[in-house]
């Protein structure tokens, strides 16, 4: 029996480029008590190199949290908020 929350019942909601800005999208959504893996396949996301698609950092989520967590990624900030999402 596989447990819960193994990374097949997770999905992507953001690919970034680079481990920085992976971390900086986790830490948001994990601010919000909303459960965040990331995944990558080699080294280059710790160096920044991102040629032919490395460099690029899944960050995923628990299905049941995805809506919460792409509203939180696509939500405006208000004036005078700080946003923990910067622009790409």
């Amino acid at each position: 029996m596989r447990e819960k929350n193994t990374p097949a019942e997770y999905t992507t909601i953001y690919i970034a480029q680079g481990m920085l800005r992976a971390m900086t999208i986790q830490g948001c959504l994990e601010s919000a008590s909303i459960p965040v893996a990331l995944s990558y396949e080699s080294p280059e996301p710790i160096l920044g190199l991102s040629s032919e698609g490395q460099g690029r950092v899944k960050v995923m989520v628990p299905q049941t949290w995805e809506k919460e967590a792409r509203a939180l990624l696509n939500a405006n900030p208000r004036p005078g908020e700080i946003f923990c999402v910067p622009p790409e």
